[in-house]
């Protein structure tokens, strides 16, 4: 059975609305699953191709990922993620904690490692608050496998026993062979189970996440790993698609941690028809989906304008873009099926 998130929403913000009467919404540190009430999220587990809870059911999950964390901090706040879970239906975020420079995105981990975890706690604290699932992903291009062990040693000595967290270890490998990317693996995945044993862990893939055939011919061994398919329609059309099919047919399981309606440069203009089409693929065979980014930007792939509030509970509609307008309704109807 495939989970229908609506319905429980209402339910959820009922449990919210009491929680929040003297209370903090900030999740101490050590606090149990068993230390709040929680009527979406479970422990998920990977069974074949297909993401599922702790009833064994099929879980599908769509919302948008946070920007750089570096560049757009400043929405990396509880308010922000209330307001995907409230006001956009989201039941999971990505925290895109940027590993090292690129491009105009600077201040990363490797410079300030203090204020990067802050940031990716305030997030994973605030998707706990509000009942969500929430994908802490380690933002990189390139190897940085030393500064990837340290930072998630952290994280997990806190959220270990947290079912809402999913780990996702290399965003985007460039053109990296996969055996690179294996070894990578095969080296951190062990750190993060030493004390989130049971987490779902996101492995990246060759050539920016799409060469996910290639993974697909000699995938880890070891349980609960998805692995990532990145796309931007106005780019990646039937041949990314053709390539993905190859990979679920082998058997690898699959999660679209990052896509955007736009150009592989987070520009240009929205490509409505492969937009739908990627999102039929994504029906189809009931893959979570991230789109890219809560981001203030002057390019078509970041949502909100210069001009919104920090706070995404008090964004109005003119502070969305088209892309934001979008991914919201794109949002909204799957989690509703």
């Amino acid at each position: 059975m495939k989970i229908n998130f609506l319905p429980i929403v209402a339910l959820a913000m009922a449990f919210a609305g009491l929680a929040a009467c003297g209370s903090s919404s900030k999740t101490d540190a050590g606090a149990s699953q068993e230390d709040s009430v929680s009527v979406f999220v479970s422990p998920l587990h990977v069974e074949g191709t297909a993401l599922l809870n702790a009833n064994g059911d099929t879980v599908v999950l769509n919302g948008p990922s946070l920007g750089w964390h570096s560049n757009w901090g400043r929405f990396y706040n509880e308010g922000t993620v209330k307001a995907l879970k409230e006001k956009w239906g989201a039941n999971i975020t990505r925290a895109a904690i940027g590993a090292h420079k690129s491009g105009d995105c600077v201040n990363t981990y490797d410079v300030d490692s203090a204020n990067a975890v802050n940031l990716a706690m305030k997030v994973i604290d605030a998707a706990i608050a509000n009942d969500m699932y929430v994908i802490c992903d380690w933002h990189s291009h390139e190897n940085t496998l030393e500064d990837a062990k340290k930072f998630f040693t952290v994280i997990t000595e806190k959220y270990g026993d947290t079912p809402n967290v999913l780990y996702e270890i290399w965003n985007e490998p460039l053109d990296i062979p996969w055996q690179e990317i294996k070894d990578y693996a095969n080296e951190l995945i062990p750190v993060i189970r030493k004390n989130a044993p049971n987490a779902v862990v996101i492995v990246g893939t060759p050539k920016w996440d799409q060469d996910v055939d290639v993974a697909a011919e000699s995938p880890l061994e070891m349980p609960n790993l998805l692995y990532s398919l990145h796309y931007y329609a106005g780019t990646h059309k039937d041949w990314n698609r053709d390539k993905a099919e190859q990979a679920i047919a082998a058997g690898l399981p699959l999660i679209v941690s990052e896509c955007g309606s736009m150009d592989h440069t987070g520009d240009g203009p929205i490509d409505y028809e492969s937009w739908k089409a990627w999102m039929d693929f994504a029906d189809k065979h009931n893959i979570s989906v991230l789109m890219w980014d809560i981001a203030d930007k002057n390019e078509t792939c970041s949502m909100i304008e210069a001009t919104a509030s920090d706070n995404g509970m008090e964004w109005k509609e003119e502070d969305l873009k088209e892309w934001a307008k979008l991914a919201r309704k794109t949002i909204t109807e799957r989690n509703s099926k």
